[in-house]
């Protein structure tokens, strides 16, 4: 054969192979955005706090090295998506204290202050607590939205389903673990949690707060004060406030769980009184008003200048809450992060 038929029978050989090659490359890619595409739908109905988060660059196709890898139900693959939404929210809203998300142990994990948290369905629990998972509840990453839904008042099944689960957290106490929230505010008890608070000027009054937030809140204060300026309704609510409080070494009233107030991360800002109007769920069902039925107009609702000044800065408002608690703001940016919602950058 000639050296001009060889080099022809190579260049075919060499084509071939390129087409063998990009048919598999092709392939490939279709199976992996079926499989991501699946994924994330199959997640969505079961999480609906996390809607297109997967779009948001929290990937479904990580995995762990293959001789790892272990088949898995769809209901393990939506708490694996679920694990690692949550484990890189924490990740982003917390970067000074906590390390980059990773797959280990066939579950999602941080590493916060160097101590490892695994996700385990929601319980984020160290390592050594793993083996008794069952004996504690989930944490709550609940959905939250910039506007409040439409009030309807509830019909009689769902009255009776609201009246039933506040019956519930007396009966049944929630059994959550603390350790990763202990861990990541270094406040383990009330003695180390009280040497982590300062104490701030915050609208006109003295409170003491974790002092991760004092840049927070001292944002958010500039914020209201500058709306007052222009804004008579603002103005008003600064004048009408009737205390202030920060950090507490307790539980959330009439549960078992610890309130973010024995951390320092949550204010109460309570206002003067006004007739009809209620302020926080638990109040109003000790005077017998049937809570779930108080409509937002007979609640006492911050103007939505400083529900969005605190919005702004990673503060969750308890008025967007079932169990409502116009009062309150947490210092939450995770839950953020994880409904896809902004939160101002510069500080």
């Amino acid at each position: 054969m000639s050296g001009q038929n060889l080099n022809a029978v190579f260049q075919a050989i060499g084509e071939g192979a390129f087409l063998i090659d990009t048919a598999k490359k092709t392939a490939a890619c279709i199976v992996v955005f079926i499989f991501c595409f699946c994924a994330k739908h199959e997640d969505l109905t079961e999480y609906t706090a996390v809607k297109n988060l997967q779009t948001a660059g929290f990937s479904v196709a990580e995995s762990a090295p293959a001789e790892q890898r272990t088949e898995v139900s769809p209901a393990q693959m939506r708490t694996l998506n679920r694990g690692e939404e949550v484990m890189k929210a924490f990740a982003a809203a917390y970067p000074d204290r906590i390390g980059a998300a990773e797959f280990r142990n066939e579950d999602w994990a941080v590493p916060v202050y160097g101590k490892r948290f695994y996700y385990a369905g929601g319980r984020l629990l160290p390592e050594e607590l793993l083996s008794t998972a069952a004996n504690y509840d989930p944490q709550p990453f609940y959905s939250y939205h910039t506007e409040l839904p439409e009030w309807k008042p509830p019909d009689d099944a769902s009255a009776a389903r609201f009246k039933n689960a506040a019956n519930q957290r007396q009966e049944r106490p929630s059994r959550r673990s603390y350790l990763f929230f202990d861990t990541l505010l270094r406040a383990g008890d009330r003695d180390e949690a009280y040497k982590r608070v300062k104490s701030i000027r915050l609208f006109g009054w003295n409170v003491l707060v974790h002092y991760s937030i004092m840049e927070e809140l001292a944002l958010v204060e500039e914020r209201i004060n500058a709306s007052a300026e222009n804004d008579p309704e603002v103005k008003r609510w600064l004048a009408n406030i009737s205390s202030l409080s920060g950090w507490n070494w307790r539980g959330i009233a009439d549960t078992g769980s610890r309130s973010f107030h024995a951390y320092g991360t949550a204010i109460d800002i309570v206002m003067k009184p006004q007739p009809g109007k209620e302020t926080y769920w638990l109040w109003s069902a000790q005077k017998g008003v049937d809570w779930w039925n108080v409509s937002y107009s007979n609640r006492l609702h911050p103007p939505n200048a400083v529900i969005e000044a605190f919005e702004a800065y990673g503060f969750v408002w308890g008025g967007k809450w079932l169990f409502f608690d116009t009062m309150h703001f947490e210092y939450r940016p995770e839950i953020f992060i994880l409904n896809r919602l902004p939160m101002k950058k510069e500080k």
